[in-house]
């Protein structure tokens, strides 16, 4: 059976990072990928452009972003953080760009790119990297980690990293395999569900706008006729309800409050303006267009692919003159600009997950080092740890951070 100083099993960003910067401290190190190439889920990432990180280099506001969790990533965000990232991309020939909201992408917006320089690092680091092999079973002896069996045979090692990933997107080869062996292995896990993801909606009229952009737009999540969390910026319709970013990164609000019962989604279309400033504005519209017939009069306040639809949902006879208009009827106008309300029926699933939250409980893990405080020999890296956060390239800088300081904190210990 063929020995390394470290295995790592999973050939994401986290993992690629834990095995290379090991091997680059000096440990033989043996990299384990199920999947034909390393980085497949990469590939899809921010909509084939992959979100590398945010710009946000304090590490403590960086932390802060992932709630309560947050403070157990300081160490791993100081040892390698956003600036770190950034420089080893461009360092690697990738210049990177920042857009709205801090996102860094690749400078011509091809997650490809990144994946590529991943792959030189693989080979310029010298780690040995199986791919097409499939971990079957952990081996422990003596209360350590001893050994892998694979489809292509069995390795041991004195030090293992689990970087598997969470469960989103498993066409990619994210299956969970990781979360099985951390209980096997007498770990906690919280309970994986999928995060950063589309919302399923009851109304069916949405498929007729899917992927039309709803750009400065303010929506709020009601339960029981309050607010719970709300958010501002862009947000777009698809078949089965709503996405976009702002609904992603209050997806995991929702399906927690679909666990204590019915919620709805309110939306202004409108949100720079009042309710009564709007409402002149919507007179004065009415006004200027007072003896053309109502389908008429929208095209100031609505994209053209949308005028079709609110005519409908107003209830207002579309021939009739807007000088007919009676004010119960431009109330109702008025409600769907400004208190457009949905109901929340679910949430999309795995299949649709940007991210997993939930994994090895924090508790369980030395976030100074990322090593198991179950079994000495065994570290974690990436979507194996309880840490999820919002879009906006975080959810990669933890798989970064924590890679590198499990990397070199197996090497060296």
């Amino acid at each position: 059976m063929k020995n390394y100083d470290v295995i790592v099993i999973g050939g994401g960003p986290a993992g690629i990072f834990a095995a290379g910067f090991a091997a680059l401290q000096g440990a033989k190190v043996l990299l384990l990928e199920k999947n034909r190439r390393c980085g497949a889920k990469l590939l899809i990432t921010g909509k084939g452009r992959c979100n590398v990180t945010n710009a946000e280099e304090d590490p403590r506001k960086f932390s802060e972003v992932f709630g309560r969790n947050g403070k157990a990533l300081l160490t791993a965000l100081y040892a390698f953080g956003v600036a770190d990232t950034i420089s080893f991309f461009e360092q690697r020939g990738l210049p990177l760009k920042i857009e709205r909201g801090g996102r860094v992408f690749p400078g011509k917006g091809k997650a490809s790119d990144v994946q590529k320089v991943l792959d030189r690092f693989v080979i310029e680091s010298g780690i040995e990297l199986l791919t097409s092999c499939t971990v079957r079973k952990l081996h422990s002896e003596g209360g350590l980690l001893a050994s892998v069996d694979t489809s292509v045979g069995a390795f041991s090692a004195n030090r293992f990293i689990i970087a598997t990933g969470g469960l989103s997107y498993p066409a990619t080869g994210c299956t969970g395999d990781g979360y099985d062996w951390a209980e096997q292995t007498g770990h906690v896990l919280i309970m994986p569900e999928p995060a950063l993801v589309p919302v399923l909606l009851a109304e069916n009229w949405t498929r007729e706008l899917g992927d039309f952009n709803l750009k400065n737009i303010h929506i709020a999540v009601q339960q029981n006729g309050k607010n719970i969390v709300e958010r501002f910026g862009e947000a777009f319709f698809t078949r089965g309800g709503i996405g976009g970013p702002i609904i992603l990164d209050m997806s995991a609000g929702i399906r927690d409050a679909l666990k204590r019962g019915a919620v709805n989604l309110v939306l202004d279309l409108k949100p720079a303006v009042t309710v009564e400033l709007f409402d002149k504005r919507l007179q004065r519209e009415l006004a200027a267009h007072s003896n053309k017939g109502f389908r008429n009069s929208l095209g100031n306040l609505l994209p053209k692919d949308m005028i079709p639809l609110f005519i409908r949902l107003s209830g207002i006879d579309p021939e009739t003159k807007c000088h007919s208009i009676t004010k119960v009827e431009r109330i109702k106008l008025l409600s769907l600009f400004k208190k457009l309300e949905l109901t929340v029926t679910g949430v999309e699933g795995f299949k649709k997950a940007i991210i997993t939250s939930g994994g090895v409980s924090l508790k369980n893990i030395d976030m100074r080092t990322m090593r198991s405080k179950k079994l000495p020999n065994l570290y974690f890296a990436g979507e194996m740890i309880d840490l999820d956060g919002p879009t906006g390239g975080y959810n990669l800088q933890v798989c970064w951070s924590t890679g590198y300081l499990a990397g070199i904190s197996a090497a060296v210990s």
